[in-house]
């Protein structure tokens, strides 16, 4: 049945009058990756808005919510939910409220099969906890030896190779005289793997004269809400801004794109809650990606020479839900001797979309191999994206595809710069 806070916050009046702003021009069909992949209608943005109008009741309807059939939820479910049809759609249709609607309802209504069921089961009852990500981590070496289910390898096949598990402090001063304080987001993923990333970023922060506030934090919702887990999603962004509402921080910072986009929709999505819904507005216009962020202040630091060529690629989320690109490449340029190059088909995502890569193997794969092929025909040193699930999934279609490349956030480089840190050294630490 669907949950009384979806009937609330995403009446059919509403969803029909989003899905009515699509015209079917057909600009979207050249930069959805699941149409490029397999030319079919339903597995575009038109043709899966065209599936939600057909399961949306009359206004004046008091039945039950139709039930999504397997075959429409196969269509809902294929979608990475990129947003690039987002930038290319000349209407301005929301598709990010539309295919997010459309994933609550199978959701609500449909009754997955038993090896989904524990996919996603495992995936949400590990991923958004950093204890037990680690435990699991730590176990998946284990079973790399072992003889696994289909269902089970790509859980196998994608966790990263260890980098850093280093922490940062939930309170780090600024360098020199302070012109501010911000909070930042230290993530689940991010924490875990990357946590040499996130310890980059801080390192940036104060190098500007920023104070860095990083409180005791759990998951942000991101996962959740993009797989229509609506209910779970809200949950975690009323504790997420719990613990930001006592820190006195002019924005909060955040350096992994899927999770920024849905701090910035906060707002939206806790619209309907009268204890949180202004508060969650307030956050949201708070929240920054750290490029967007580095790009807007004033620099107080002198980068040093970094002799580096980066492939750089738009994380989806960023690029195309935060509509940030720009900026990122303000913040890079400022690297003496850093070349940046820019792959081929930067629109099509690379098949990581959240938990897209576990739930949808062969197409992640396939998207994957595809970006791995782009990236090397530019013949970088290294490899760059601003999201740690685009980290984890092209590093593995790299290392598939031959040799790996360094994997690098794109904050490792400014601060590799400010470090004075070289190139030769930078790399054989980030190896992946």
């Amino acid at each position: 049945m669907a949950s009384a806070e979806h009937e609330r916050g995403h009446g059919d009046a509403e969803i029909r009058g989003l899905a009515d702003e699509c015209v079917h021009c057909g600009f979207c069909l050249p930069t959805c990756p699941t149409y490029v992949l397999w030319g079919e209608e339903m597995d575009s943005p038109r043709g899966r808005i065209h599936l939600l109008k057909e399961l949306l009741q009359e206004p004046d309807s008091t039945e039950a919510p139709q039930p999504v059939s397997p075959t429409v939820a196969t269509h809902f479910d294929r979608c990475l939910g990129c947003m690039a049809c987002l930038t290319s759609c000349p209407s301005g249709v929301e598709y990010d409220r539309l295919i997010e609607d459309a994933r609550a309802r199978v959701e609500d209504t449909h009754e997955r099969s038993l090896t989904d069921r524990i996919v996603r089961g495992l995936v949400f009852n590990t991923v958004p906890y950093p204890t037990r990500l680690r435990a699991a981590l730590l176990a998946e070496r284990i079973g790399r030896r072992l003889p696994l289910p289909r269902w089970a390898q790509p859980l196998i096949t994608l966790a990263p190779p260890w980098r850093s598990a280093e922490r940062v402090a939930k309170h780090t001063p600024a360098v020199g005289e302070a012109r501010g304080s911000v909070g930042m987001l230290v993530g689940c993923v991010q924490r875990v793997v990357f946590g040499d990333v996130n310890a980059a970023t801080v390192r940036v922060l104060a190098a500007e004269g920023f104070n860095v506030v990083a409180p005791r934090q759990g998951c942000c919702g991101a996962l959740s809400v993009h797989a229509g887990r609506l209910d779970e999603g809200r949950a975690r962004a009323r504790r997420l801004i719990d613990a930001f509402g006592a820190q006195q921080t002019e924005q909060i910072v955040v350096n992994a794109a899927g999770c920024g986009s849905t701090l910035k929709e906060y707002g939206h999505l806790l619209r309907d809650d009268p204890e949180y819904a202004e508060r969650a507005h307030d956050f949201s216009q708070r929240v920054c990606d750290v490029s967007e962020f580095l790009a807007d202040i004033s620099p107080r630091t002198s980068p040093k020479p970094l002799r580096l060529r980066v492939a750089l690629q738009d994380s989806c989320h960023l690029a195309h839900a935060q509509g940030v690109g720009s900026e990122l490449r303000v913040a890079l340029a400022r690297v003496p001797g850093l070349e940046v190059v820019e792959p081929a088909e930067q629109e099509l995502c690379c098949g990581s979309a959240g938990i897209y890569n576990l739930v949808q193997p062969e197409a992640a794969a396939e998207l994957g191999r595809r970006k791995a092929a782009r990236i090397r025909e530019t013949s970088p040193d290294a490899y760059a994206s601003a999201n740690p699930g685009c980290l984890i999934q092209v590093s593995s279609a790299l290392r598939a595809d031959g040799e790996g490349l360094p994997a690098l956030h794109p904050i490792e480089i400014i601060d590799a710069s400010l470090r004075g840190v070289s190139a030769q050294e930078l790399l054989a630490t980030t190896r992946r």
